[in-house]
């Protein structure tokens, strides 16, 4: 691509406003790279283990409370209008701050100190961003340095775009790929090899790419797959580049062409038909070991599986590749044809552990269904026995389940897995009573790995089930603690979803089944911030065509749909939201505590006058920061009680006994992943809050100075 082509296919804006100048301190130095060990976060997980940590302790148990706001930074103007979903965590390098932000998915540097705007960097794509699947403003940007003072930010943009700034300028750097970008759609491919659209093909990103060494490596995300349009869509992909050249070093293929190792898994010749399996979250490298650890998703669909008979590799699987050639090493794969979107959505934790006096290389996988998986990340064997047990089968026609499913031993899942009786709301009787009989008109109940049903108008409409779409520990991920050893696990108990298959409207799609509810109007689910880009249309395709076919054949509802809440509360018992300590040296949960207050349509409802409701923790996806003495993670909800006006807390909990020992007021809910690092002799948390009214902002909280 020419400079003028790149002029026409996108307008760029690098505005270097200030010298990009570091001040005094000088970097962490390990062999030239930053390091938490000095005060930077220089990854978007802190390092490549995944962690999440810094030894951080100016900010502890005995001050967290005096914590004041030392900047905002508003995304607003990033982008053609508000985003109110932002998930982003900073990388903080020698003083200066890097993330994205805005409807444009904008690259800004900040003076980590301030706030100040140092300069700016966002490139408008149009079509090609309007119908990306991942529309959001990302989750961050990768930072690379040779130590001798070249320094690097690399981001995906909406469109699925490569581009490496100057860290100090924000313009592209023109000796990596076409003057800065690399267009990442060329190579991807749906069918048995078709090369896909550049403009309209369906795929992106908004994690944030992986770069160890000289090397990036970045995975593939698509539209969430519960009512997807084809199961001929874009195949999931995992490559590497040279961080200095931009050239393509390896490609691994999430699904195997003929020929390939784990191609058999596709039966009938079925993965030359079917596409996704991406790789959409953080990737996690061992440069010791030369290991790239990939947790990768569903095929396409995310309940419906027929057509695609066979255990489907690697779909649901954590994969190990090397680092250099992205051979596979091995792979052990988590859900055997998977239909129930426990796609692998949290990057593996790499920990130096010690079990039974012997010392082993691990990785720890925290999983939507609330299991952590624990294997010697060398070998790929589990360190304790995982057993394959027989689970409820399909009744779907051309369903064709796994007849066993993999179960660890231990660690023991640390958030529901399941619906029952047992679980049902219990505040009253008459709570209880009417819970069971929502659940006796209306739903099958059944164990955890239950598959899908025909949905029937009445009974049963679905089979409820928990831990895909908003269960368990979700994409914010973990964090673990070298120095417990001890994984923090963050979970949602509340994530209940109606598992009950119909046939679409005629001409919509090429699935037999999707997900829906007889008797309701089909509607179409684009997921968390589809349509939000700068760009987007009002109405997406995949709406339009809906409504077409809706005109075409149309629907009428029978009746109201089959109710998931008792009086505006969830189905079931608390907790809603936990967090969990898990020592990885034994295997056993050391402390788990309800996360977050009481949410205000339980603390004031009506059916609830006059009793006391212990503290339930909050439903939702939240993210972590450990510290040398601290875990940190913020409210995923507004409440407004006695103690607080309406926003939400960051919490601090002792990382030894689970006790909250501060908490701070943020305007909005936590929506990204907080991060810490001292600068100046002063320690920093920032965290990305959002939601509802309230527009995406950067807030950064310190010690008063005085």
């Amino acid at each position: 691509m020419s400079k003028s082509q790149l002029r026409r296919l996108s307008s760029v804006a690098a505005i270097a406003l200030v010298p990009a100048l570091f001040g005094a301190q000088a970097m962490a130095q390990n062999n030239g790279q930053p390091s938490t060990a000095k005060g930077d976060w220089p990854m978007y997980f802190a390092d490549p283990s995944g962690s999440r940590y810094s030894p951080q302790d100016q900010i502890n148990a005995s001050n967290f409370n005096k914590l004041e706001v030392a900047w905002h930074f508003k995304t607003d103007s990033l982008g053609t209008r508000p985003e109110f979903k932002l998930e982003g965590t900073p990388v903080e390098v020698n003083g200066m701050l890097y993330t994205t932000g805005g409807s444009r998915r904008a690259v800004v540097a900040l003076n980590a100190r301030t706030g100040e705007l140092k300069w700016v960097y966002s490139m408008e794509e149009g079509p090609r961003a309007a119908l990306a699947p991942r529309q959001l403003s990302g989750r961050g940007v990768s930072y690379w340095t040779d130590g001798k003072g070249d320094e690097r930010i690399i981001y995906v943009t909406t469109g699925y775009r490569m581009v490496e700034l100057n860290a100090k300028t924000g313009r592209p750097v023109e000796s990596f790929g076409d003057h800065g970008v690399i267009d990442m759609k060329i190579g991807a491919v749906k069918g048995a090899g078709e090369q896909i659209d550049l403009e309209r093909g369906e795929i992106g990103l908004h994690t944030t790419p992986t770069v160890v060494k000289d090397v990036i490596i970045a995975g593939s995300a698509f539209k969430e797959g519960m009512q997807p349009l084809t199961a001929n869509n874009t195949k999931g992909l995992v490559r590497a580049w040279d961080v200095r050249t931009g050239k393509e070093l390896w490609k691994f293929r999430t699904i195997p062409q003929k020929g390939e190792f784990g191609y058999e898994t596709w039966e009938n010749g079925s993965a030359d038909r079917n596409g996704n399996v991406g790789v959409w979250t953080g990737i996690t490298v061992d440069p010791e070991l030369n290991s790239v650890y990939l947790p990768v998703e569903d095929p396409t669909n995310d309940t419906y599986g027929g057509a695609r008979p066979g255990n489907n590799l690697f779909g649901d699987s954590l994969v190990c590749v090397d680092l250099t050639t992205g051979k596979r090493k091995w792979h052990y794969q988590i859900v055997h044809h998977p239909i129930w979107d426990y796609d692998l959505s949290s990057p593996p934790l790499l920990a130096d552990i010690n079990v039974d006096g012997k010392a082993i290389k691990a990785v720890a996988l925290p999983t939507k269904e609330a299991f952590l998986y624990v294997f010697d990340r060398v070998t790929g064997k589990p360190i304790w026995p995982i057993i394959e047990k027989p689970v409820p089968q399909s009744d779907v026609p051309g369903e064709k389940t796994s007849k066993t499913q993999p179960f660890p031993t231990k660690p023991a899942a640390y958030a529901r897995q399941s619906v029952s009786m047992d679980d049902l709301i219990d505040y009253t009787p008459e709570l209880r009573a009417k819970a069971v009989k929502i659940i006796k008109e209306n739903y099958k109940l059944g164990p955890m790995f239950s598959p899908a049903i025909i949905s029937k108008v009445g009974f049963p409409s679905a089979v409820l089930t928990i831990g895909n779409f908003g269960g368990g520990t979700n994409w914010p991920g973990a964090g673990y603690d070298p120095e417990l050893h001890t994984v923090f696990a963050p979970a949602s108990n509340t994530g209940i979803v109606q598992m009950g298959l119909v046939e679409p409207p005629p001409g919509l799609t090429d699935s037999k089944y999707l997900l829906g509810t007889a008797g309701q109007p089909f509607r179409i689910s684009g997921g968390p911030g589809f349509g939000s880009a700068a760009d987007a249309p009002k109405v997406s395709e995949d709406e339009a065509k809906l409504q077409a076919a809706l005109a075409a054949h149309p629907q009428t509802p029978v009746g109201p749909p089959p109710p998931r809440n008792v009086d505006g509360m969830p189905l079931v018992k608390p907790p809603y939201g936990t967090l969990t300590a898990i020592n990885l040296d034994t295997g056993n949960t050391t402390w788990q505590v309800p996360h977050g207050d009481t949410p205000d349509d339980i603390r004031n409802n009506p059916a609830l006058k006059g009793i006391n409701i212990p503290k339930t923790g909050q439903p939702g996806n939240v993210g972590l920061v450990i510290t040398k003495s601290l875990v940190i993670m913020g409210d995923p909800l507004f409440t407004t009680t006695p103690e607080h006006p309406r926003g939400a807390m960051l919490r601090a909990y002792d990382k030894k006994t689970g006790q909250q020992v501060g908490a701070v007021l943020m305007p909005a809910p936590q929506s990204g992943s907080p991060m810490t690092y001292s600068v100046g002799g002063k320690q920093y948390i920032v965290v990305a809050v959002s939601g509802g009214n309230y527009s995406g902002d950067y807030i950064a909280y310190s010690l008063p100075s005085n």
